[in-house]
């Protein structure tokens, strides 16, 4: 049997993003394995900026895409299953890939590498009836330099 695509067309379209001045983001099915900011997570997806500017020691390889990023001011690292990616795309334009979510099963190969799977503990499992309620209001942002 041969390995997944998806990893390197993840790959592939990243450095498309970058070779075109565009920002790459990432959409995530989280499930148990995934270890993002549960706050941020709406009906059990999160879309993930993965620009260089964004975030920090982004890893992707044939399993797990791994990186720092910093949410609320507060510097959070990241553990997503390659099987959970649903696509990569440029901000700017939309263009990007959408990819099927594979099962739980097909990503637990890297449960046998310490070295490779991230520690989820319970309080990272996503429940739905644990999601906080979304903020009110209009939206800002702020440029920090």
């Amino acid at each position: 049997m041969s390995t997944s695509t998806k990893p390197y067309m993840v790959r592939a379209i990243y450095e498309w993003c970058n070779d075109n001045s565009y920002t790459p983001h990432l959409m995530v099915w989280v499930d148990e394995r995934t270890s993002v900011p549960l706050e941020f997570v709406k009906d059990n997806e999160i879309v993930l900026n993965i620009s260089t500017s964004a975030c920090k020691g982004l890893n992707i390889d044939n399993d797990w895409i791994s990186f720092t990023a910093r949410f609320g001011g507060l510097a959070r690292e990241l553990w997503i299953p390659v099987g959970n990616v649903m696509s990569i795309f440029a901000r700017e334009t939309g263009e990007g890939m959408g990819f099927e979510v594979e099962p739980a099963a097909a990503g637990l190969h890297a449960v046998q590498d310490e070295n490779v799977q991230p520690e989820v503990s319970d309080a990272a499992v996503f429940e739905p009836e644990d999601e906080p309620p979304r903020p009110t209001g209009r939206p800002n942002l702020r440029i920090v330099k």
